[in-house]
C-alpha cells in the first residue's frame, strides 16, 4: 500500500478568547500536528482576511459564535452569500448549547457543531477527529 503525503490544511481559528486559542495551540503541539494556524478575533476580521486571501487554501474554519463586532452566526451568513468563499468548510466550536444556535448554524451548512463544555479530554478528541477528516475529505481550493 502506498503511503499518502501529508495533506497541508490551514486551520483558520475565529475566536476572541485568548485562553481557548492557547488551548488549541497546546493541543496541536501535543498531537504533533504541523498545520499552519491563522487566527481572527471576530467575524469582521475573519471576513477581511478571507476576502484578502490571507488564509492559505485549503483550510478549515473553527468558528466561535459569541464574539464582538460580528458574531459567528452573522459571519456564517456573510460567507454563504459571498461567491468566492461560500464553499468554506466550517466547524462551530462554541459554549452555546442552545437549539436555536445549532439550527441556525446547520442552516448555514456547517460541517459540525461542537460545544466546548462537552469536550472530554479538552480539545484532543476534537483535533484527532479533525485530522482524520482533512486526511480523508477533499477540501475545496478556494
Amino acid at each position: 500500500m502506498e503511503q499518502q503525503a501529508y495533506k497541508q490544511v490551514t486551520l483558520f481559528i475565529v475566536e476572541d478568547d485568548d485562553i481557548d486559542f492557547m488551548a488549541v495551540q497546546r493541543c496541536m503541539q501535543q498531537l504533533r500536528l504541523l498545520n499552519p494556524i491563522v487566527r481572527a478575533r471576530d467575524g469582521v476580521e475573519a471576513l477581511e482576511m478571507l476576502r484578502a486571501q490571507q488564509v492559505e487554501a485549503p483550510y478549515l474554519i473553527l468558528l466561535d459564535l459569541n464574539m464582538p463586532r460580528m458574531n459567528g452566526l452573522e459571519f456564517l451568513e456573510q460567507i454563504r452569500h459571498d461567491p468566492i468563499i461560500s464553499l468554506a468548510v466550517v466547524f462551530v466550536l462554541t459554549t452555546s448549547n442552545a437549539d436555536e444556535d445549532k439550527l441556525q448554524a446547520y442552516r448555514q451548512h456547517v460541517a459540525g457543531y461542537v460545544v466546548k463544555n462537552n469536550l472530554q479530554n479538552g480539545f484532543l478528541n476534537l483535533f484527532d477527529m479533525l485530522e482524520h477528516y482533512w486526511r480523508i475529505v477533499e477540501l475545496p481550493n478556494q
